[in-house]
């Protein structure tokens, strides 16, 4: 069985991108479950599957981190991976099916953990909002915060790679990606066509799907009244080559294969280098010095 990608609510299970996708594992409302039944509901997993990788936002509430961690410890498991990328809720959606496209290849447990890190680099995730008054994830300035109150107002927010806030306006553009993309947009409770008629056809994308913006949406970008988006590569042979074409490197405390600095399973880095030990000058009291000298007198 490949390895299992999990997330931590339904609305980030999203629908497969291609036939070879596999389904998510859903852990969701692990925060009111009895924490016997969490630990079971795991162990399942790996025993299906061997290993397991968890990806949750930064906007999901702390009990339920609290809770991802206790299990982790108490099946003293280097085998589940928790992963928090610096992306909004729609955008962590979106490199979770990735992984659930590139599970279904050749990769170790080790690589395709790690491969999330690096799929984070290609994605392009931002929303628009009507208001900016209470967003705490992108720098706002004074006069944004200020224009936020006045009735109308419309703001395009880019959270990913790069933080970006503009004004919505009759030439108003966000940075986009200078490679091919398609685009999902997570509708909230604002509505414009904003992001479907203006953002996508300057960003060339190749290729649009619709859905409804994650639970979570509202509390990562400080307001309920928005339009998530998300550009990001869909095809498989992409982020296969992607990955594939990343030096792999072994870790040193668990063994396994993986990619980058850090192992994603039991968050070993590398150890330092080791410096070569400096050559030892003779001294007149020195085992060789002493021979030296007793010869050559």
């Amino acid at each position: 069985m490949p390895t299992a990608i999990a997330v931590t609510g339904a609305d980030l299970a999203l629908p497969p991108q291609d036939e070879r996708t596999v389904p998510a594992a859903v852990l969701d409302g692990l925060d009111r479950r009895p924490l016997d039944q969490a630990v079971a509901d795991v162990q399942t997993l790996l025993d299906q599957h061997g290993h397991l990788v968890v990806l949750y936002s930064r906007a999901v509430p702390a009990a339920v981190e609290q809770r991802l961690h206790t299990v982790r410890s108490l099946l003293e498991s280097d085998r589940i991976a928790l992963f928090r990328p610096e992306l909004p809720p729609l955008g962590l959606a979106v490199l979770a099916r990735q992984l659930r496209q590139l599970a279904s290849c050749d990769l170790s447990p080790g690589v395709l953990a790690s491969a999330g890190r690096l799929l984070t680099h290609y994605i392009h995730a931002g929303a628009l909002l009507a208001s900016v008054a209470r967003l705490d994830r992108v720098p706002v300035g004074l006069t944004s915060h200020a224009r936020s109150w006045m009735p109308g107002s419309q703001f395009a927010v880019l959270a990913h790679p790069q933080p970006q806030l503009v004004k919505v306006g009759p030439d108003t553009l966000l940075d986009g990606p200078e490679f091919g993309t398609w685009m999902l947009v997570g509708r909230g409770r604002l509505q414009s066509d904003w992001v479907t008629g203006t953002l996508a056809p300057a960003w060339r994308t190749q290729g649009l799907r619709e859905t409804e913006a994650p639970a979570e949406s509202a509390a990562w970008w400080g307001t309920d009244k928005l339009i998530e988006f998300c550009a990001y590569l869909p095809d498989l042979s992409v982020l296969y080559q992607l990955v594939t074409s990343v030096r792999q490197t072994v870790c040193h405390w668990c063994g396994i294969d993986v990619i980058g600095d850090l192992c994603v399973f039991c968050s070993a880095t590398p150890p330092p280098a080791q410096e070569p030990r400096p050559t030892r000058a003779l001294t007149a009291g020195s085992p060789r010095t002493h021979r030296a000298l007793t010869k050559g007198g």
